[in-house]
């Protein structure tokens, strides 16, 4: 089996199903499967062999999803990149990866028009009218094709690289994650499984597809059972309730700050959200008090928390709040479908309950390696399991709890301190609506904690020193005295990408 397979076997299977919505845009399955072949025919005749890279830059959109299988009949290798990306952040992937095409959305073209001018001999296209160097894909829809023999489906095996996806970059340049047919098929199955998905679900996407959890877990999942698959461009509180009220969506991944941000919406309690079986989260770390609220809202029976990272697939674990509410805030009590999880020292010692270590995991979705970075992968992946970087204890229920991003742990005067720890009692002020805790150089300790803040609407104002003043209290008996955070910085909002992860890196560039 192969993902191109899915596509062909459900527009036979079910001609007439929705199958991609966005709006008024409404395709079937067969209309997605000859889309996606007509696509394929053209980049074969643009000269497109088996291997090359071709990258995407679109918000979610029925194009990305036809362009997406067109690629991979077309021998081609889809690397989909996030809509936001300045000219200089995409011109970085396409060099890295050597992209033989570019494929962009009219409604983010303008940050990158200029790459057309390289006359480096890709081919670029766009959404809506051609423009200088710029073909269209409106165009390449209407133009007629040579037909050829049927696609053989099978001549993809599982071994054959389907995507590559770039890590956020939330601590430096993205790495390019190549994944194959196998991976995509084990951890899109993993999600059909544990999230009851069938040829009656209705998957809303408004996380970016080019995020491995929206891609492969959602969108693949929604392929091979045949869902219906509603599309918005971007994230909007309002737009997210009002969409799952009227498309009658069932299934749902988001940030955690997705859910923070709707809930707080007036309306919310009179939108019908009746039609949910899984509200998923996953991505950014949840205190124990955010989580419950998150629970609470949108019910503890159909929340579920995901934990993962994309060189896994991504894969991991999960929590079920119907089962476990008791221990929301923590990541569950053991591995997803197809995968093992264990915590480990230093010296690759399975840790005891209550001792902190490093999250390993191993199963059919991880990743083959790192583009062009042998070194990495090799440091990154130690006999079959996947090295995460991120630190956590078991606790004696069994349950997991992440402690912290092993990067992200301050050292002070040779002491660990954990950031999310700190976080954690923070969130709990009254006045603070989002935290964040790094390590800034110290003359004298080698690193202090420096706390930035998110203050909710109304809060007095106060200058800085009185916010220290008054943090360092409410801490007072939550935390060690070493634990404290020494400077804080009050923000209008936190830098996240757009995933919702916190880019703790550029909170560093501000101290």
């Amino acid at each position: 089996m192969n993902v191109s397979k899915l596509l062909a076997i459900n527009g036979n299977k079910y001609p007439d199903k929705e199958a991609l919505i966005c709006g008024e845009q409404r395709l079937t399955y067969r209309q997605w499967n000859e889309a996606a072949n007509h696509l394929a025919r053209l980049l074969e005749q643009r000269g497109v062999q088996p291997g090359d890279k071709i990258v995407l830059m679109m918000p979610n959109v029925p194009e990305f999803a036809i362009l997406y299988f067109a690629i991979i009949r077309a021998g081609g290798i889809v690397v989909p990149i996030n809509p936001r990306f300045s000219h200089d952040e995409a011109a970085y992937i396409l060099d890295d990866c050597q992209a033989k095409a570019l494929f962009v959305h009219e409604a983010v073209y303008p940050a990158v028009r200029r790459l057309a001018a390289n006359a480096d001999g890709r081919l670029y296209v766009k959404t809506g009218p051609a423009e200088g160097a710029w073909e269209s894909l409106d165009d390449w829809k209407n133009t007629a094709v040579t037909e050829g023999p049927a696609f053989d489906h099978w001549a993809l095996t599982e071994d054959d690289e389907v995507d590559i996806l770039y890590t956020s970059g939330t601590t430096g340049r993205p790495k390019g994650v190549r994944f194959t047919h196998r991976n995509l098929l084990a951890v899109s199955t993993m999600i059909a499984v544990e999230f009851e998905c069938n040829t009656d679900s209705r998957i809303l996407h408004m996380m970016p597809l080019s995020h491995s959890a929206p891609l492969h877990l959602m969108f693949i999942a929604g392929v091979v059972v045949g869902a219906a698959h509603v599309f918005h461009p971007t994230f909007a509180p309002d737009i997210f309730l009002k969409l799952a009220e009227q498309e009658r969506i069932t299934h749902f991944f988001g940030a955690p700050v997705a859910y923070l941000l709707s809930m707080q919406l007036p309306d919310f309690d009179r939108r019908d959200l009746s039609a949910a079986k899984y509200w998923i989260y996953g991505g950014a770390p949840l205190s124990k008090l955010q989580a419950d609220a998150i629970a609470e809202k949108f019910g503890k029976d159909k929340l579920v928390c995901v934990y993962g990272l994309t060189e896994a697939g991504p894969s991991g674990t999960l929590l079920r709040h119907r089962d476990h509410h008791h221990k929301s805030g923590s990541i569950g009590n053991r591995a997803a479908l197809f995968t093992e999880i264990e915590i480990v020292d230093e010296q690759g010692r399975l840790c005891a309950p209550g001792q902190v270590g490093e999250i390993r995991l191993r199963g059919e979705g991880t990743m083959i390696g790192y583009l062009n970075r042998p070194e990495e992968t090799a440091l990154t992946i130690r006999d079959g399991w996947v090295y995460t970087g991120d630190l956590a204890y078991r606790d004696e229920d069994g349950f997991f709890w992440i402690v912290d991003r092993k990067k992200d742990v301050i050292i002070s005067g040779g002491v660990n301190i954990y950031p999310k720890e700190v976080e954690d009692a923070l969130i709990a002020h009254p006045d603070i609506q989002e935290v964040a805790v790094v390590g800034v150089p110290h003359e004298v300790w080698g690193e202090t904690v420096k706390a930035f803040i998110v203050l909710k609407p109304g809060t007095p104002e106060r200058d800085e020193a009185a916010w220290l003043k008054q943090i360092r209290e409410f801490l007072t008996g939550k935390l060690a005295d070493y634990k404290m955070p020494r400077l804080v910085t009050t923000l209008e909002q936190l830098p996240r990408n757009a995933n919702g992860k916190i880019l703790k890196h550029q909170l560093k560039d501000l101290s």
